[in-house]
């Protein structure tokens, strides 16, 4: 039983030593010059602020939640991609739907200004 997983686990083992030592090198060979502009924390895309009741703008959160959103419907063409010999001239138009439908909120929502950072 343990031959047939041994290739993996000496991959895997190759690969977690790669990584390490390329973060070991990273932080010898790295230049370490601090200042305080690097040092200051950053929040969101805004100056950070001290007390949490204090109002800010929401569109950088509708923004991020409209790119996640987007993100995620286009990961549905990797598997469509993949298996189009499997699903034939169905899937192919279903996935057409799909995408028309993707296109017309994305319209809707360039249209609303939602998209608009100003």
């Amino acid at each position: 039983m343990l031959q047939n997983y041994l290739p993996v686990l000496i991959f895997l083992g190759i690969a977690g030593g790669i990584g390490f030592a390329l973060m070991v090198l990273g932080f010898l060979l790295s230049p370490k010059k601090p200042d305080s502009e690097k040092l200051s924390s950053y929040e969101c895309g805004f100056e950070a602020f001290e007390d949490s009741r204090m109002q800010f703008d929401v569109r950088y959160y509708l923004v991020a939640i409209l790119f996640i959103l987007f993100d995620l419907e286009i990961a549905f063409l990797i598997p469509w991609a993949v298996a189009l010999d499997d699903i034939g001239n169905v899937g192919l138009w279903i996935m057409v739907i799909f995408m028309v439908e993707l296109i017309v909120g994305f319209a809707y929502l360039w249209k609303k200004g939602a998209l608009e950072w100003d």
